[in-house]
C-alpha cells in the first residue's frame, strides 16, 4: 500500500527487487539512508542540474559518503556508449566495489544512462534516480530500464536493473520551463488512457494551468497517478515479457520519430504523435470508438503537443520500426486500446494498414 509521512508520498515498487517511489520536495535527505554500507556515490548529472546536483552530492558528504561527480552532456548527447564509457572509466579510476553506487540526478536521459552505468559496472552496482524533469518521475525513473541509444535506435542497448529506490523531487518542477514540463505530460496521458482515466478528466479540467505548472496539487496528483500505474506493472513484470508491454503505447511511432529527428525532438513530443497513431490504427482496425480516438489528438493538443508529423517522413518511419525492440522478427506489434484503460496488443498488420492510418496523422 502506498501512504503519505510528512509530505512525502510512498509508492512501493514490488517483486523479485523490491523498492519505494518517493514523491515530494525537498528529498535529498532521503538518500543516503537508501545506501547503506557505501563508502563512494557517483552523481552523474548534466550541466542544468548542477545546482541540484550539488545539494545531492552536499547530503551524501554530510553523511560520510565520499562523492565523484560527473557531469555528462545533457538530453539524447548524454545518453550513448561513448559517455557510458567514460562513466566506466571514472568509476574504475575511483576504485568503485561492488558497495559503492550510482546516483543519476535530472531527466530521463540521465536516469537512463546512470542506471546503465550502474548495471554494467562490475556486473552491477547499486543506483538511485533523482528525478528531477516530470518525465523522469513518471517514466524513465520507475521500472528498471536502462539504456543508451546507438545509431541503429533509441534503448537497444541496455538492461533491466531495479534501483534502489526513486527520488521524485517535486520542488524542482517548480522552475521547469514549459519546454520540459509539457513533454512529460505525453507520458501522463498515455497512463490516463491505458489505466486510469481520471487522469484524463484531471488534464481535461484546466490544461492550461497543468502546463504553467500553476496548478501545483494537480500535478503532484497526475505524478503520484502515473508513478502507480507504472509501479503495479513492473511489480507484476519486469522484464517486458507480458503485462508491462502496454507501458510502451505510442511508442513505436515515437521511437521511430525520434530517431529520424536525430532526436532533436522531446521524447514526449514524439511519444504525443505515436498516440494518437496508435489510437488511429486501433480506431480503423474497429477496435477503438471515434470518440476515444479522437479524444486523444484533442487532449494532447490542448496541452500543446503535437498531433502529426510530415507525409514524406513515412518510408523512414516503418524502416525504423522494423528494428525497435518491440517487433517480433519481420512483425510489427502496437499497443492499442480495446476501449478506454483497455489496452491490447495488434500483432502484425499489414503495410497497407499501417499506411492508411498514418495518412489520418500525416501533415
Amino acid at each position: 500500500m502506498s501512504g503519505a509521512t510528512d509530505g512525502v508520498t510512498v509508492i512501493p515498487v514490488t517483486g523479485d527487487a523490491p523498492y519505494d517511489v518517493l514523491v515530494g520536495d525537498e528529498l535529498a535527505d532521503r538518500l543516503p539512508a537508501l545506501l547503506p554500507g557505501a563508502a563512494q556515490v557517483a552523481v552523474v548529472h548534466a550541466a542544468p542540474v548542477r545546482s541540484v546536483a550539488s545539494r545531492v552530492a552536499d547530503t551524501l558528504r554530510a553523511a560520510g559518503l565520499s562523492v565523484l561527480p560527473l557531469e555528462v552532456p545533457d538530453a539524447e548527447d548524454g545518453k550513448t556508449i561513448e559517455v557510458a564509457a567514460r562513466c566506466w572509466d571514472a568509476l574504475g579510476g575511483a576504485h568503485f566495489t561492488r558497495t559503492d553506487a550510482v546516483v543519476g540526478v535530472g531527466g530521463g536521459a540521465v536516469t537512463d544512462l546512470a542506471g546503465f552505468v550502474a548495471a554494467s559496472w562490475l556486473r552491477g552496482v547499486r543506483w538511485v534516480p533523482v528525478a528531477t524533469t516530470l518525465l523522469g518521475m513518471v517514466d524513465a525513473a520507475v521500472g528498471g530500464k536502462t539504456g543508451v541509444n546507438t545509431a541503429a535506435g533509441k534503448n537497444l542497448v541496455g538492461a533491466f536493473h531495479p534501483p534502489a529506490g526513486v527520488l521524485c523531487d517535486l520542488s524542482t518542477l517548480d522552475s521547469l520551463p514549459a519546454q520540459e514540463l509539457v513533454p512529460g505530460l505525453a507520458e501522463v496521458v498515455k497512463c490516463g488512457f491505458i489505466a486510469d482515466p481520471a487522469i484524463l478528466d484531471l488534464v481535461e479540467a484546466d490544461p492550461a494551468a497543468v502546463t504553467s505548472g500553476a496548478a501545483r496539487t494537480v500535478l503532484r496528483e497526475l505524478v503520484e497517478r502515473s508513478v502507480r500505474v507504472k509501479a503495479r506493472v513492473v511489480s507484476e513484470d519486469l522484464k517486458e515479457s507480458g503485462l508491462r508491454e502496454i507501458l510502451n503505447y505510442g511508442h513505436t511511432l515515437g521511437h521511430a520519430i525520434e530517431k529520424v529527428e536525430g532526436y532533436t525532438w522531446r521524447h514526449g513530443q514524439a511519444i504525443a504523435v505515436g498516440l494518437v497513431y496508435a489510437a488511429e490504427l486501433a480506431r480503423r482496425a474497429g477496435r477503438l470508438d471515434d470518440a476515444t480516438a479522437a479524444r486523444h489528438r484533442d487532449i494532447l493538443t490542448a496541452l500543446g503537443l503535437p498531433v502529426s508529423y510530415p507525409a514524406a517522413a513515412w518510408p523512414d518511419l516503418l524502416a525504423t520500426m522494423r528494428v525497435d525492440k518491440k517487433s517480433r522478427g519481420a512483425r510489427l506489434r502496437f499497443v492499442v486500446l480495446d476501449g478506454l484503460a483497455r489496452p491490447s496488443i495488434l500483432d502484425g498488420p499489414t503495410d497497407e494498414e499501417l499506411a492508411a492510418a498514418y495518412q489520418e496523422i500525416a501533415s
